[in-house]
């Protein structure tokens, strides 16, 4: 179930981060970025492939945020071990299923 949701949560955000990409460089160039008020001293490539990064990373967030709140408590509050290796704290629902 984990591969699962991190695609819900990877590829939406993929795809958003291109779209941010498409926009906000269709309006900035990256030769006329200042970074604390000095130039921006990387290629154009560079720019576009950071710039990237951050928006899929950003997207990321908010997908794996909303990934989390969509969850049931049931799905929260469950503890991960099997009974037999449970601590006393760990609730009495059922761990995942093995085998």
């Amino acid at each position: 179930m984990l591969p699962q949701r991190m695609m819900w949560i990877a590829w939406p955000a993929f795809l958003v981060a291109g779209v941010l990409e498409v926009l906000v460089f269709s309006v900035v160039d990256p030769q006329d970025l200042h970074w604390f008020g000095q130039p921006v001293e990387m290629s154009r490539q560079g720019v576009y492939t950071l710039a990237f990064f951050v928006f899929w990373i950003i997207t990321m967030l908010s997908s794996g945020l909303t990934t989390l709140l969509s969850m049931s408590p049931f799905e929260v509050n469950r503890c991960p071990l099997p009974a037999a290796d449970r601590p006393n704290a760990c609730s009495k629902q059922e761990g995942p299923k093995v085998g």
